[in-house]
């Protein structure tokens, strides 16, 4: 079987992390499975998937994701696969049309409950007419799934189906701890947040919450992008400069989150939540915004809180670091939870939707 995934780009992102996991996977079993990106903009994840032996392709390095000569490019690509799977809009729209010029069987992953096109009217047709041309469309999460049939106002068809992210979890589990280097900054309790710097993952009321904690509280801030330069600014209006770090794009997250006594995840919205999984497997007890996407993999297991409050973030956090026992308690909870996504079950689900739609 061949089969091409197709995404923007390698940079920060749950969506990103997946496939440099789970191509590998596929090859394993003896496919061909390529990727190719729009944008091939060199990045940490872009070194980890050619470390691990992936054939990529890409339409360009930087520039606009939906330059109509990127879509030209991608029609050479379609014919040469038995599947074409894509992640995100640019993808999902260029292989839409894509389609209507050479004969290509078409999946996708929605990789999120919600987005900026669903508030603008006049998209919804172009969005209807764009999912049409998919066999089958794959949702991370039923409350994912949910709202696109929804937004696109499709009845119960199999077309639409759910298969839950999936991580490695022997590889956070298993993970030596990095050193951040909690003795220099006078740190007693680290606390993470594994993200791009985007408006969803709203890594505002994480460093807003620090300033209701002792002085002792630190935050880490693992990704980058945009926002970046608004976060800093933020940071400096709080006086927090000496608490919240930096750290960019890293490729130890693993090690990161098994450092960290805390992980926050403070989204507005998600598909899923990886981030919540990944620190979970590490054995790092987490706290997440009450959305749609984050609260099907945390309740019962992590602490939920109302999506942007900082006051009551930083109470959970006082609660969870001042009770050993709750601490211990959650972190367990955290840990059985991870083992409903284990990433060879998602490889497993998607083998099957690839054999469903070439027979």
């Amino acid at each position: 079987m061949k089969i091409l995934h197709v995404i923007t780009s390698l940079r920060t992102g749950g969506a990103e992390k997946l496939l440099v996991d789970l191509i590998p996977r596929f090859k394993q079993m003896g496919h061909t499975v390529d990727l190719l990106l729009l944008d091939g903009t060199p990045t940490p994840f872009k070194h980890d998937a050619e470390k691990a032996g992936i054939t990529i392709h890409h339409l360009g390095i930087g520039g606009s994701v939906y330059s109509p000569l990127k879509l030209l490019k991608l029609l050479k690509y379609l014919p040469e696969y038995d599947v074409v799977h894509t992640h995100n809009y640019a993808p999902q729209l260029f292989a839409a049309i894509g389609s209507m010029l050479c004969s290509v069987v078409l999946c996708t992953t929605e990789h999120n409950t919600s987005n900026r096109r669903r508030n603008w009217k006049w998209f919804k047709p172009i969005d209807k007419w764009m999912y049409s041309r998919y066999k089958k469309i794959i949702s991370i999460s039923p409350k994912t799934q949910e709202l696109l049939q929804e937004h696109i106002k499709a009845t119960s068809s199999d077309r639409f189906i759910t298969i839950y992210n999936g991580i490695d979890s022997s590889h956070f589990k298993s993970a030596i701890p990095a050193n951040l280097h909690k003795e220099d900054f006078n740190c007693r309790i680290a606390i993470i947040q594994v993200a791009g710097f985007r408006h969803q993952k709203d890594q505002d009321t994480t460093i807003k919450a620090l300033k209701y904690l002792s002085d002792d509280i630190h935050l880490f801030l693992v990704g980058d992008g945009i926002r970046r330069p608004e976060l800093e600014k933020l940071t400096k209006e709080e006086h927090l400069e000496s608490r919240v770090h930096f750290l960019g794009i890293r490729s130890d997250v693993a090690e990161l989150l098994k450092s960290a006594n805390i992980a926050v995840i403070s989204s507005h919205w998600e598909g899923f939540g990886l981030a919540a999984v990944e620190a979970m497997a590490a054995g790092t007890p987490v706290i997440a915004s009450d959305v749609d996407g984050l609260r099907e993999v945390v309740d019962g297991a992590g602490i939920l809180f109302p999506d942007g409050d900082s006051k009551t973030l930083a109470k959970e956090i006082m609660k969870l670091e001042g009770d050993p026992e709750l601490y211990e308690k959650t972190a367990i909870a955290c840990h059985e939870r991870v083992m409903q996504f284990d990433i060879s079950k998602m490889v497993e689900g998607y083998m099957k939707i690839y054999s469903q739609v070439i027979e």
